[in-house]
């Protein structure tokens, strides 16, 4: 009668630990992906500091501009539409 309380116990315990390790797996990912986002986000607030600190030239105002999409009169903007 132990053998089989013992026996109910291991099974119980190792498909504890399967789900455990599913889960952990998943948060690990999903952390993965958030420090992805951290450092997306932290790209793109330094390339606004530096756009804001050189705000008054008249290069970084184009590029700003034309990172937003702008093109200049006679110009024409090409969009790919394949991704």
């Amino acid at each position: 009668m132990t053998k089989i309380v013992v026996l109910v116990l291991l099974i119980y315990m190792a498909v504890t630990l399967l789900e455990l390790r599913g889960r952990i797996q998943a948060l690990q990912e999903k952390g993965d992906s958030l420090a992805d986002q951290v450092n997306d986000q932290r790209w793109e607030n330094r390339k606004l500091e530096d756009a804001i600190a050189n705000s008054s030239d008249p290069d970084m105002l184009e590029q700003v501009a034309r990172d937003r999409g702008y093109v200049e009169q006679n110009e024409i903007l090409f969009v790919d539409v394949a991704n």
